[in-house]
C-alpha cells in the first residue's frame, strides 16, 4: 500500500488588522489604512502593526516607525489596534478551519498550518479543498486569505506569500526544485539580515545556490545552522503540524512618550506590564516557566534577557521579580530607554499546589498561596470593573497614572 501523500496548508489572512477595520467601516476600502500607534502628526513613537495594500503602495510596512509611515503618507487613515475585535474574528476563522481538519497549528492571530493529508479526499482532493477553505472564510467573515499547499510546512509557508492577496499556490512533490531554487535566500526560514550577509559573502544569493553548496562548506561557515539551511534548500522539512490549542506566550510592551533614563520609572512601568501579563495568565488558567524582559534604547537597539524561575510563576509579584532580575542584566551603557516589554513563555496549565504537613517548603508555598488568593481577588474585581480598577502603587507613573501606550 502506497504511503499517504502529505498535504500541508499554510493559511495567511491578508492585511488582517486593516482588513477587519475595512470590514467594520466599508468607507475605508481602497484607502490607505494604517493600524498601530498614534502618529501624532509625525511625532509618534510607536510602530505600524499592519496596513492595507493601498498603504503599502506608499512604502509603508509592518514594524515601521509610525512617524515614518506618517511622513510617507500623511493622508492615510491611522487607527489604533483593537485586539479584542481581531481576536474575535480570529476565533471565527479557527472554527471555519476546524470544519475541514482537527490538525491545526496556529502560528499567530492571523495565520495557521493545517495538515489535511487524511482529509483532502473528503472535500474533493488537494485542489478543491483549499478553494473551499478560501470560499468559506470569505463567505463567513467577509475577509480574504492567501493559501500555500505543499508537502511540508516550509514550502507551504513560502507558497502562501507568493501570490497575495487572495492567492493560492500549490507545490507538487515533483516541482519542489523548480519552485524553490530560483527564490532569494531570505525566503528560507532562519535567514535574517546577518545570515543573508554571510551567505552573500560566500556568493550564495538564491536558494539553489545554497542547495548546490557542499554540506561541509555550509557547516564550516555557519555550524549547525548551515546544515539546517542546506536541508531546507533541498526542500526537506519533516516538522509536523502540531495540534496546538494552547497559547504559546503572553506579553505586553510599553513605548514611553519620551526616552527616559529614570530607573524608577522604568521599573514602575515593568511592574505595570507584569500586572497585565499576570491578569491574562489568570484568565487563561496558565503559569509560566520562563520570563523575558525587553528594552529598546534611544538608538533603536533592542536587547532581551530571559530567566527560568525555580517554579512556574503566575502572580504579578513573581513575574516582576524575574523581570527585574532580567532588567539588571541588561546593560544600557548610559543610553535612555524608548520601550520596555515583559513576556511570559513556556506556559503550562495552572495546577493547584498541595501543601503537606511536613513539607519543608510549606511556609514558602503558603505565602505563595496567599499571594495567589489576593491576585485572584484582584482579577475578579478587574474582570468586573476593568483592568484599570486596581493597580499597585509601584506600577503608577510619576503623574499618578500609567503613562504612554502599551499593547500585546
Amino acid at each position: 500500500m502506497a504511503p499517504e501523500e502529505r498535504i500541508i496548508i499554510h493559511l495567511d489572512m491578508d492585511a488582517f488588522f486593516a482588513a477587519v477595520e475595512e470590514l467594520d467601516r466599508p468607507g475605508l476600502r481602497g484607502r490607505p489604512v494604517v493600524v498601530g500607534a498614534d502618529p501624532k502628526g509625525g511625532r509618534g513613537r510607536g510602530v505600524v502593526s499592519t496596513c492595507s495594500y493601498a498603504a503599502r503602495r506608499y512604502g509603508i510596512h509592518s514594524a515601521q516607525p509610525i512617524s515614518e509611515a506618517y511622513r510617507r503618507c500623511p493622508h492615510a487613515v491611522f487607527l489604533p489596534v483593537r485586539g479584542g475585535r481581531y481576536s474575535e474574528v480570529s476565533r471565527q476563522i479557527r472554527e471555519i478551519l476546524e470544519e475541514f481538519t482537527p490538525h491545526i497549528e496556529p502560528v499567530s492571530i492571523d495565520e495557521a498550518f493545517l495538515d489535511v493529508s487524511g482529509a483532502a479526499h473528503l472535500f474533493g482532493g488537494k485542489y478543491e479543498l483549499p478553494v473551499r477553505i478560501k470560499r468559506s472564510v470569505r463567505k463567513k467573515t467577509g475577509l480574504t486569505a492567501s493559501l500555500g499547499v505543499a508537502p511540508n510546512k516550509m514550502l507551504a509557508k513560502i507558497a502562501s506569500d507568493l501570490d497575495k492577496p487572495d492567492g493560492l499556490v500549490i507545490v507538487e512533490d515533483d516541482e519542489i526544485e523548480t519552485f524553490l531554487h530560483p527564490l532569494p535566500v531570505d525566503k528560507l526560514w532562519g535567514v535574517g539580515p546577518k545570515t543573508e550577509a554571510v551567505l552573500a559573502s560566500m556568493g550564495l544569493r538564491s536558494v539553489g545556490d545554497v542547495a548546490r553548496t557542499p554540506l561541509r562548506t555550509m557547516q564550516e561557515r555557519l555550524g549547525e545552522h548551515g546544515r539546517h539551511l542546506h536541508r531546507l534548500a533541498l526542500g526537506i522539512d519533516h516538522r509536523p503540524v502540531k495540534n496546538v490549542g494552547e497559547i504559546k506566550s503572553i506579553g505586553h510592551e510599553h513605548t514611553f512618550d519620551e526616552d527616559t533614563g529614570d530607573g524608577k520609572l522604568i521599573e514602575n512601568k515593568i511592574m505595570f506590564l507584569c500586572e497585565k501579563v499576570a491578569f491574562r495568565l489568570r484568565k487563561s488558567g496558565l503559569k509560566a516557566r520562563a520570563v523575558s524582559t525587553k528594552i529598546r534604547l534611544d538608538d533603536f537597539q533592542t536587547r532581551t534577557r530571559s530567566s527560568s524561575p525555580d517554579e512556574p510563576v503566575g502572580s504579578a509579584h513573581e513575574i516582576f521579580a524575574a523581570a527585574l532580575a532580567n532588567l539588571k542584566r541588561l546593560d544600557r551603557h548610559g543610553r535612555k530607554v524608548r520601550l520596555v516589554g515583559v513576556t511570559a513563555t513556556m506556559l503550562e496549565r495552572n495546577a493547584a499546589v498541595q501543601t503537606g504537613l511536613f513539607d519543608r517548603d510549606a511556609g514558602n508555598r503558603s505565602a505563595r498561596e496567599k499571594w495567589e488568593r489576593l491576585e485572584r481577588t484582584v482579577s475578579e474585581i478587574q474582570a468586573k470593573h476593568g483592568a484599570g480598577a486596581l493597580k499597585r502603587g509601584s506600577s503608577i507613573g510619576h503623574n499618578g497614572s500609567p503613562s504612554g501606550r502599551s499593547g500585546a
